[in-house]
């Protein structure tokens, strides 16, 4: 799958959404607007609009960012990630390798995963 490199993303995206997904921050715990979305549907990448996480593995974790047990079929890439001295999992949209958070392995069955996915890494279609 072609990666949109030469995407002009400070153009696409607000100056906070420019920071988590290609700079690789984290927005404040409890402060995304995605956190307690309780709708049916689908959420995707902010930046190239790949499906990325269906409604129905959504749980709520308490962490404070959107959490998932299960993604969809190779829409999620992972990295190691040391940073901040600590050993983490670092998630990554498979199509154009936007930062979205973090894997871990306390996650629920069916799984034992939680995707620990920022907001501003999200957009959400309704179903």
């Amino acid at each position: 799958m072609d990666k949109p490199e030469n995407t002009d993303w400070r153009t696409k995206l607000t100056p906070e959404q420019y920071h988590i997904c290609r700079e690789k921050g984290t927005e404040p715990a409890f402060s995304g607007e995605l956190l307690h979305e309780k709708r049916n549907g689908t959420f995707a990448c902010i930046c190239c609009e790949a499906p990325l996480f269906s409604s129905d593995a959504k749980f709520d974790s308490g962490s404070g960012w959107p959490s998932f047990y299960l993604a969809q079929d190779n829409a999620v890439a992972t990295k190691s990630d040391n940073a901040h001295n600590m050993k983490r999992t670092e998630i990554l949209c498979a199509k154009c390798d936007a930062h979205l958070g973090h894997v871990f392995d306390d996650g629920p069955k069916p799984t034992g995963l939680r995707y620990c996915v920022n907001s501003l890494a999200l957009s959400f279609t309704p179903k």
